[in-house]
C-alpha cells in the first residue's frame, strides 16, 4: 500500500498508534495455530477476530496497517469526503482534516491491542512468506498452522500509458493525503471509484473531467441506471467523456492528458481503472497454491488448491466489497474450523455507489439475464410515483425488480436515486431468505418512506396474479356472499 498518511498530522499519528503501534513487539509464536490470517483488511480481521472469539488459537499477519484499504484508503475516507462534499464547503484543508480525524476515530475498532486483548489473537507485523504447505515465515519467525486464510486484498492498477507514471498520478491510496484542492482534476475511469471521487472533488470546487473508456458509466450495469448517475454528475459540472482513449500524458506543469489530437490540461490526474490482487510476495509455490488473472484459484467453499489454505476478500476475486469480504470471512471460519459446507455461490451480495443520486444493485441485471438465457419478469416504479420522493424533491430514479418468469422468486434488483443503499438491503434480505414480492406486499411499511416504492412494485406483481379465471371466481364469490 502506498500510504496516504501524513507523518506529522496528529490524527494520523493517533491512527498509527492503534493500527501499527511503533513500539509493538511481535509475540513468540505458538507451536501450531488453528488459523493464521494473512492480511488485516476486512476479511482478515473478521476471520481472526471471529475465530479467536470462538476459542481458536489465531495469528494475524499484516505488512502495513490493520484495517487495510477500507480504513486507510477506501470506504471510510471516501464516504467521509463524499459526506463533506454534499455541503459544498470552501475550506478544502478543513475537509481533509475531518477525513483524517474520522479515520482515526474509527481506528480503535481495528487496533492491534484490541485484537490481542479482546480476541486473544497473536498479531504479527511483517511480510508473510509460505515456507511449506502448513507453515509460513514472518519477521524471521516460523508460524505453523492447521488452517490459514489469505486475505491480502488488492491494489489499484495504473495503466501502461506513455508518460502517465511520470505525471505522479493519484490513486485511492494517495488521494486522501492531499492538503490543497487541485483546480483542475482529470479522472481516468468510469467505475465506482472514479464516479464517487469525481463528484466529490467537483462539489469541493475542482473543475473535473471524467474520462470513460466505454459508451457509459458503470460498464456492467444497465444503461437506464447509468444514465441517471451520469445526469447527476453533469449537474455538478463534471465534463464526462465517453469512448475516451488516453494516448499519452505529459508530466508538465501543467499536466496534459492527450486524447488523440486533443490535450486536457490538469493540475492532478486520478487513476481509477481497476484493481489487482496482492499475491506476488507470498511465495505461493512453497504451499502449492495456484493463481490466475483474477487472484487465487478457489472453489465454492473458498479453499485454494492447498486444502489447508482458504482465501477471502479481494484476493479471492469474486466480489471486491468490504461487506463481501466480511461475509466470505464468516464462510471461512465455518468451513475451515467447524467442518462447514458454506458456499460462496449461495451468498446474496448487493453493492452500492454513493454518488448523488445513489445507485445500488443485487443479483442479475436485465443485460446479464439476457446473456445467460434467464427469462425474467421486470417490475419497475419511478420515484416520481413515490410520495416521500415527491415531498423531498428527489424524484430522479427508480426501483426495478426482476423475478423468474412466471414465478415469485426475485433474481435481481436495482435502485437508482435517494437512499438506494438502504432500499437494496430490504431486497437483499428477501432474496437471501427466499421471500418474494408477495411477502413484501404483505409487509407494513411506514408512510412516508422510500420503502413505499417496494410496496408499489409488490402490489403490481399481485395484480398480475389476478388472471381472468381468478377474477371470475372472485366476482362469483362476492355475488354469492
Amino acid at each position: 500500500m502506498t500510504t496516504p498518511l501524513l507523518p506529522d498530522d496528529p490524527h494520523d499519528v493517533r491512527l498509527v498508534a492503534n493500527v501499527r503501534p511503533p513500539t509493538w513487539v511481535n509475540p513468540t509464536p505458538a507451536p501450531r495455530y488453528n488459523l493464521v490470517a494473512i492480511g488485516a483488511g476486512a476479511a482478515g480481521l473478521v476471520s481472526a477476530g471471529g475465530a479467536g472469539g470462538l476459542g481458536a488459537k489465531v495469528a494475524l499477519v499484516e505488512r502495513h496497517y490493520l484495517g487495510g484499504d477500507c480504513l486507510i484508503a477506501g470506504c471510510v475516507p471516501s464516504k467521509t469526503l463524499l459526506a463533506a462534499a454534499r455541503e459544498r464547503p470552501t475550506d478544502f484543508a478543513a475537509v481533509m482534516e475531518r477525513v483524517r480525524r474520522v479515520r482515526a476515530d474509527i481506528s480503535p475498532h481495528d487496533s492491534a491491542e484490541r485484537f490481542r486483548r479482546e480476541f486473544g489473537v497473536d498479531v504479527f507485523f511483517g511480510e508473510a512468506r509460505f515456507t511449506a504447505p502448513d507453515a509460513l515465515e514472518v519477521g524471521g519467525q516460523s508460524l505453523r498452522f492447521r488452517k490459514a486464510v489469505i486475505a491480502t486484498g488488492s491494489r489499484p492498477v495504473v495503466p501502461d500509458i506513455p508518460g502517465l507514471k511520470d505525471a505522479a498520478p493519484l490513486t485511492n491510496e494517495t488521494v486522501f493525503a492531499l492538503t490543497h484542492l487541485p483546480r483542475r482534476l482529470t479522472v481516468i475511469g468510469g467505475g465506482p471509484v472514479g464516479c464517487e471521487l469525481a463528484q466529490a472533488f467537483a462539489r469541493l470546487g475542482s473543475r473535473v473531467t471524467l474520462l470513460v473508456r466505454g459508451p457509459q458509466l458503470l460498464a456492467k450495469e444497465d444503461e437506464d441506471a447509468a444514465r441517471i448517475v451520469e445526469a447527476g454528475l453533469r449537474r455538478d459540472g463534471i465534463d464526462v467523456r465517453f469512448s475516451a482513449t488516453v494516448t499519452r500524458v505529459e508530466a508538465g506543469p501543467p499536466k496534459r492528458v492527450h486524447l488523440g489530437d486533443e490535450a486536457i490540461e490538469a493540475d492532478a490526474i486520478l487513476v481509477a481503472t481497476g484493481r489487482k490482487p496482492n499475491v506476488e510476495r507470498l511465495n505461493l509455490d512453497a504451499a502449492g497454491i495456484q493463481v490466475n488473472a483474477n487472484g487465487l484459484i478457489v472453489d465454492d467453499r473458498l479453499r485454494t488448491t492447498n486444502r489447508r489454505v482458504f482465501a477471502a476478500g479481494d484476493v479471492a476475486g469474486a466480489y471486491r466489497f468490504t461487506h463481501a469480504a466480511d461475509a466470505m470471512a464468516r464462510l471461512v471460519i465455518r468451513n475451515a474450523l467447524f467442518l462447514g459446507r458454506g458456499r460462496l455461490s449461495r451468498l446474496v451480495v448487493p453493492w452500492c455507489l454513493y454518488t448523488d443520486p445513489e445507485f445500488a444493485r443485487v443479483g442479475l441485471t436485465e443485460r446479464a439475464a439476457a446473456e445467460r438465457g434467464v427469462r425474467v419478469d421486470v417490475y419497475r416504479v419511478g420515484f416520481d410515483h413515490v410520495d416521500r420522493a415527491l415531498t423531498d424533491g428527489k424524484t430522479d430514479g427508480f426501483v426495478k425488480v426482476l423475478t423468474a418468469k412466471g414465478r415469485d422468486r426475485i433474481v435481481g434488483a436495482a435502485v437508482v436515486g435517494a437512499h438506494a443503499g438502504e432500499l437494496i438491503g430490504t431486497l437483499s434480505f428477501a432474496m437471501t431468505n427466499r421471500l418474494g414480492l408477495k411477502a413484501i406486499a404483505e409487509t407494513v411499511f411506514p408512510y412516508l418512506t422510500y420503502t413505499e416504492a417496494l410496496k408499489t412494485i409488490a402490489d403490481t406483481y399481485n395484480r398480475t396474479r389476478l388472471t381472468p379465471f381468478v377474477a371470475r371466481v372472485m366476482r362469483t364469490w362476492l355475488r354469492w356472499t
